[in-house]
């Protein structure tokens, strides 16, 4: 075995991010930048005012006040300024061009108006709600860095910059394969005791999804070596991430490695000292990643979530493909493996103080229930006896990946 650690570096060791492909605007929810988004022109584009008042030149207060200005003019967002006459105040609107020769806004609350006439008991500062041009980007800085993940903001950014289309990386194309005799497909049970409905493609798909990929899932593949083979050289046409789910372990039963080895995968590395997921297989074919999941629930979920995704999202050129990674105390002792470190399914408790985590009472790496009723895992580092409760543990969530 090796250790948790190395094998994530080795995942994602010369990975190549794919090419870029155009989007338009609305479709870059979730998707990597493949080049910086560089601003054309400044952003805000023209001086306006941050607030409903009145415009005004500070040079023009002179004496102690209150002062008096009569009201000429307006300007309203979306419409022409009228230039400032000397000695008058402009009434302006959050937005609106700042008219030519005033230099601050007073905000209305501050003046008390009557008819055409305001009066201002002090006097503004120089600038006082005024958004300037260029004040949030400057034309030709770079607003939006490549390998950076677009969220809401970001294309907020984008469209205020009059973007209507981004370059991002193509989204990788994952292929699923499960392999077991005892599967069936949902929903089409037959009469045998002793068939298990496969759901380990829903949960790998879902995830693959949220890190920006498209999904294939092909049909459940059966034990048999020549067969397996077979399915596997087809499902690696035309794919980025090969993903088989069970069979790579010890077991007379367990056919895919050898059977990935005979469709033109070279692997990497088997076997990572975790827990769940000590059989995981990582490798490449000629144009694809290959990862090898275990076949139960709780190790297929967890050692996608800690491999598969940052292996699609490093795919995307991201500039940060692990997850972000947290501090919270256990609620009460966990018991810990010797030589593996351990991820356990928990749910994140909030509290004044931070954090909180409390560890899920059925650990089996085929308890579906905790990973449903989870917030992410946690990791306990190997060792001797007990973690007490208190610990700090670093934690990862679903939402988080």
């Amino acid at each position: 075995m090796i250790s948790f650690d190395e094998a994530r570096s080795r995942l994602l060791a010369g990975v190549c991010p794919l090419a870029s492909e155009r989007v338009a605007l609305a479709d870059g929810f979730g998707r990597v930048l493949a080049a910086d988004l560089v601003a054309r022109t400044p952003l805000p584009r023209f001086d306006h005012s941050a607030m409903d008042g009145y415009a005004v030149r500070v040079g023009g207060f002179a004496g102690e006040g209150p002062w008096t200005l009569c009201v000429a003019g307006e300007s309203a967002a979306g419409g022409e300024s009228p230039a400032l006459l000397p000695g008058t105040a402009c009434r302006i609107f959050t937005g609106a061009l700042i008219p030519a020769g005033a230099d601050a806004v007073v905000m209305q609350e501050q003046v008390v108006r009557t008819g055409e006439v305001i009066e201002l008991a002090s006097c503004p500062k120089r600038g006082a709600h005024i958004r300037r041009a260029g004040e949030d980007l400057a034309a030709g800085e770079v607003a939006l860095v490549r390998g950076c993940r677009l969220g809401a903001g970001a294309l907020a950014v984008a469209a205020m910059l009059d973007t209507s289309e981004l370059t991002v990386s193509r989204a990788p194309v994952v292929t699923v394969v499960c392999t077991g005799d005892e599967l069936r497909p949902v929903g089409s049970f037959g009469g045998n005791p002793a068939a298990i409905a496969e759901s380990n493609s829903v949960a790998i798909a879902a995830l693959a999804r949220q890190a920006g990929a498209r999904v294939r899932i092909a049909p459940i593949a059966k034990d048999d070596p020549e067969t397996l083979a077979d399915a596997l050289t087809q499902a690696l046409v035309g794919t980025d991430l090969l993903v088989t789910v069970g069979g790579v372990s010890v077991g007379d039963h367990d056919v895919v490695r050898p059977a990935l080895e005979r469709a033109g995968v070279t692997l990497d590395f088997w076997r990572v000292a975790m827990k769940p997921g000590k059989p995981l297989a990582v490798g490449r074919s000629a144009n694809a990643h290959v990862l090898g999941l275990p076949g139960n629930p709780a190790g297929a979920m967890v050692t996608f979530a800690l491999f598969g995704m940052p292996l699609l999202r490093a795919l995307q050129g991201d500039r940060a493909p692990f997850p972000l990674r947290s501090q919270a105390r256990l609620l009460g002792s966990q018991r810990r493996s010797v030589d593996r470190v351990e991820f356990v399914r928990v749910q994140v408790v909030v509290e004044a103080d931070g954090w909180s985590v409390r560890v899920a009472s059925n650990q089996s790496s085929g308890a579906a229930t905790s990973l449903a009723g989870s917030d992410g895992v946690a990791r306990l580092s190997p060792g001797e006896g007990v973690l007490s409760g208190g610990s700090w543990v670093e934690v990862v969530r679903w939402s988080d990946l």
